[in-house]
């Protein structure tokens, strides 16, 4: 998951974010559409979001609403990753002080959070128990697959079994929804007993742990002696 220079970004956005268009507020437009090209094709580009945010700064006259929370909904799909923080940072914080937005961006502080610290099941019922919630991912084409997705690649990383139960609601999806996902995207497999087998990998292989302290000859003659001293 590239979210800082992905492979789907044109020359256009490519030539603002590194030169001196930038600072162009003629840019914010065109950004603004790489932004809805993200959401509808399912990529992110938190470089180019930023690039935009900052133009917010420097024109808070041209801020909308809605493109800063889907850049934050956009940044949250990156977890676990400093994406979400970096553009929260660049969010003019007179616009964010009071109104929608900063009910918007109080929700989404949450919800980043629960991911960041794989709280799923809050998560999962936050975002299907409100309606607010609802509103902010709208726009963001598979916001739910997306974080699935990641879930299941951090779950990969941590676990060679899980119990079917427990992956039913780190999803936030009904016993079979579970199974056809784990079976169709994931290419894991489920035992009689409700057991869900993660194939090994790099990252969830036990290794043995190998504790090495290097002594040199002239470290070593120095304990001698301050033995020898003070016994002396």
């Amino acid at each position: 998951m590239n979210g800082d220079d992905p492979p789907e970004r044109p020359e256009y956005v490519t030539n603002i974010i590194n030169g001196l268009e930038r600072y162009n507020p003629e840019a914010v437009v065109s950004l603004e559409t790489y932004l809805t090209e993200q959401c509808e094709q399912k990529f992110c580009d938190c470089n180019a979001n930023r690039t935009l945010l900052k133009l917010y700064q420097l024109n808070p006259d041209r801020i909308k609403d809605e493109v800063v929370t889907n850049i934050l909904v956009k940044a949250m799909t990156q977890f676990p990753s400093a994406q979400f923080s970096l553009a929260l940072h660049l969010i003019n914080p007179a616009a964010a002080a009071s109104g929608e937005l900063h009910e918007a961006v109080t929700k989404l502080r949450t919800l980043n959070s629960q991911l960041e610290g794989s709280q799923y099941t809050q998560f999962w019922a936050n975002v299907d128990g409100d309606d607010l919630c609802a509103d902010l991912i709208a726009d963001i084409s598979g916001f739910e697959d997306l974080v699935r997705h990641r879930i299941a690649h951090l779950i990969s990383q941590a676990f060679r079994e899980v119990k079917l139960t427990h992956l039913e609601s780190w999803l936030g999806l009904s016993e079979d929804a579970t199974k056809k996902f784990i079976t169709d995207v994931c290419g894991w497999s489920v035992d009689g007993e409700g057991n869900i087998k993660i194939p090994s990998n790099p990252e969830n292989e036990a290794k043995k742990a190998e504790i090495r302290e290097d002594v040199n000859v002239d470290q070593f003659a120095r304990v001698i002696r301050r033995s020898w001293e003070e016994t002396v």
